[in-house]
């Protein structure tokens, strides 16, 4: 009967392992949760094509042609002419990148 003991105690000491590695989350879990979205503030229409239409104009590449924007939910859409297509991917990237500009739609088209 020695042996109980011993078995007894091994078995608490195995359950104490057991209930603490169970209730505690390994680093892998917590490093695998997706980063909260970025938020997002409301950005009239109105203003959207103000700032389109504005970093049109600081451009370069595009100061000088008549780039009409016109926004609609978010929605960009550019007409107009220009020269070459990279001044037309210049526009789309930079309408892209305007707060609130949720889409870009290209209507551009080059002068022949």
């Amino acid at each position: 009967m020695n042996k109980r003991p011993e078995f007894l105690l091994f078995a608490v000491a195995l359950a104490a392992a057991l209930v603490t590695n169970a209730c505690s989350k390994p680093p892998e879990a917590t490093a695998a949760l997706p980063a909260a979205p970025p938020v997002v503030a409301n950005v009239s229409d109105i203003d959207v094509t103000e700032h389109v239409k504005t970093a049109l104009q600081q451009n370069d590449a595009l100061k000088g042609y008549d780039i009409a924007v016109k926004t609609t939910n978010g929605d960009v859409r550019l007409s107009g002419m220009v020269d070459t297509r990279e001044q037309i991917n210049a526009a789309i990237q930079i309408a892209r990148a305007s707060e609130g500009a949720h889409a870009v739609h290209d209507e551009l088209t080059i002068k022949k």
